[in-house]
């Protein structure tokens, strides 16, 4: 039986990823004939796409995918149909992202990272001066706090629209349209009357500026392999933490010397780069868009509507395909576990990078009494933490492709853990640093170093559990990012309101103790996937399997129920399902 093909991340799409009930649909529409069928691959023939991917050279389509002069299909499969051509990709295709240029691949990437690097700057570049928003508006430190907290609830709303959607339009044109937005955004956030202007305008900046956070997984999921991910996926984890350390250190000194204001002019600048860069210098990544594109122009060029992709197969309307879409992070959140407990354990980890934006004030200034500018310095051992974990991520990589070598090329996804487990410790070991070496009458290098092991373990930590993400939900990795990043940046968010109000009642050094002790319960999750996770993802609805993602064809003709039309290749049934919840 023919083998279903890589497409992109989305290679072999696993049958269980959608209710059984819904063959019966698909099924009903795929006539019980065996129709010629030419693959279109630019020069590739039908015997070249069945000697690399074994495929069956024949297979039929519904007819109601063609356009109106040539019929649509009658109920119960009735006879009226046509031939298609395939459009895919052949082995090698230029056009194919993972066949471009490593050069050209890691330009993409660090172009997506240093996006990355700038929305992360900017949602922490104005807690420098919250004292200035507070006065200048004459409002309480709570309500000043505020613009903060709903640019980070931002971040965790817009992926859940904006990851479906990627997988629907494309990357580019949603990393384009919500940059676009969030940089014209700013502009009223920097010239603000009131603190009323500034809370909106921070809300629709955070919602627009979370697509790039949470499209990049899936870029690089379009762009690199399984065994070439780590190290790129390592640039794309440093920037969320690279650019919240380094936020504080220009802004402190930028506030001290301009104002509260220039906060946001400076958002302005580098916000307007990247877009530039992003929207005129990265084509398209996302393999299905580009698959439709070049459909769409052999159509148009041989007036032969019967080409299509895959993707095509899908018979429902677009508006029922955005329904299932709009809902599968949060179906992803609160059905699969591994997503549940990874999103909480990021949601601890992204908490306490926030809370650390408002102890570090409480420590340095308010206890020490140094400036902004001298407090901004205290997270740098934060960013080199950050980086010098992110230089070892070729070392981590060379581990997992020795390790994927003993699987001939297929590990398990839970190889991926292996760093987790061994950083996660460091994590608690920084916090009990910062904790106990907090008092006003000691130096300020015992707070400050405690930075180091903490930036170091977050991005090991942030690496490890995206790369398992994706692994274990290929086909879905930005929807699967996007479930952890709306859990994540509510917690953030919330964290920042009430932080204060710990230290105050706790105590500076039981607060960061009482943090530690969270950081260390998490270290748990990453041991009990170790054990468990194959298990977990063997029962899993959404979980990618890889090649064994294949059902017995006497299962699928179970699911279609006796009264549907008997089909002698059941693999038009398989695609057509696989693009039901994978665009």
């Amino acid at each position: 039986m023919a083998e279903p093909t890589a497409m992109g991340e989305a290679a072999a799409n696993p049958l269980n990823s959608y209710e059984r009930e819904d063959l019966s649909h698909y099924a009903s529409i795929i006539p019980p004939t065996r129709p010629s069928l030419d693959r279109s691959r630019g020069t590739s023939t039908d015997e070249e796409a069945a000697r690399h991917h074994n495929y069956q050279p024949y297979h039929s389509a519904p007819a109601q995918q063609m356009t109106e002069k040539q019929g649509k299909l009658g109920a119960a499969g009735a006879d009226t149909k046509q031939d298609y051509k395939l459009v895919e990709f052949a082995p090698g295709d230029p056009d194919d992202p993972k066949n471009w240029s490593k050069a050209y691949k890691w330009y993409i990437t660090m172009v997506v990272a240093i996006t990355c690097f700038v929305v992360a700057f900017c949602s922490s570049v104005v807690t420098s001066d919250v004292g200035g928003v507070q006065e200048s508006f004459g409002v309480s430190h709570e309500a000043a706090l505020v613009p903060i907290s709903v640019f980070v609830v931002g971040f965790g709303v817009g992926p859940m629209i904006f990851a479906p959607l990627s997988e629907v339009f494309g990357r580019r044109i949603i990393y384009g349209s919500t940059l676009f937005v969030a940089v014209v955004f700013i502009i009223p956030c920097a010239v603000s009357k009131n603190i009323g202007t500034l809370i909106v305008c921070r809300t629709i900046d955070g919602i627009a500026f979370s697509a790039p956070m949470t499209l990049v997984g899936g870029t690089l999921a379009d762009l690199w392999r399984n065994e070439e991910r780590g190290v790129p996926m390592a640039a794309f984890s440093a920037a969320p933490f690279i650019g919240p350390a380094i936020g504080p250190l220009i802004g402190g000194f930028l506030s001290d010397a301009a104002g509260w204001r220039w906060l946001y002019w400076i958002q302005l600048i580098f916000s307007f780069v990247v877009w530039v860069l992003i929207t005129f210098t990265v084509p398209e990544t996302y393999a299905p868009t580009i698959l439709a594109a070049r459909a769409k122009k052999l159509r148009k060029q041989t007036g032969d509507n019967g080409h299509v992709t895959e993707a095509e197969l899908d018979p429902r309307p677009l508006k029922e395909r955005l329904g299932v879409f709009l809902i599968r992070p949060f179906q992803l959140l609160f059905r699969e576990l591994i997503v549940l407990l990874i999103s909480l354990y990021m949601s601890v980890l992204y908490g306490l990078l926030y809370m650390f934006f408002v102890a570090y004030p409480i420590i340095f200034e308010v206890r020490k009494g140094y400036s902004s500018g001298i407090t901004g310095l205290m997270f740098i051992p934060i960013a080199v933490g950050v980086v010098l974990s992110a230089a070892c991520s070729p070392l981590v990589n060379n581990h997992y492709l020795k390790l994927s070598a003993k699987y001939n090329g297929k590990p398990p996804a839970e190889i991926r853990l292996i760093p987790m487990m061994l950083s996660c410790w460091f994590i608690p070991i920084g916090l009990f640093i910062f904790a106990w070496s907090s008092y006003p009458h000691l130096t300020w290098v015992g707070p400050c170093l405690a930075g180091l092991p903490v930036g170091f373990g977050f991005i090991f930590l942030y690496n490890a559990a995206n790369n398992y993400l994706v692994d274990s939900y290929q086909h879905q990795a930005a929807s699967a990012l996007a479930a952890k990043t709306f859990i994540r940046s509510f917690w953030g968010a919330g964290v920042v309101l009430f932080t204060e109000q710990m230290y105050d009642r706790m105590g500076d050094q039981w607060a960061s103790t009482f943090l530690a002790f969270l950081g260390l319960l998490c270290c748990g999750i990453p041991f009990l996937f170790w054990k468990y996770g194959a298990a977990i993802r063997k029962r899993s609805k959404y979980a990618y399997g890889g090649d064994d993602d294949t059902t017995d064809d006497s299962e699928l003709e179970k699911a279609r129920g006796p009264n549907a039309p008997r089909h002698h290749d059941l693999e038009d049934l398989r695609r057509a399902q696989s693009y039901v919840s994978n665009p």
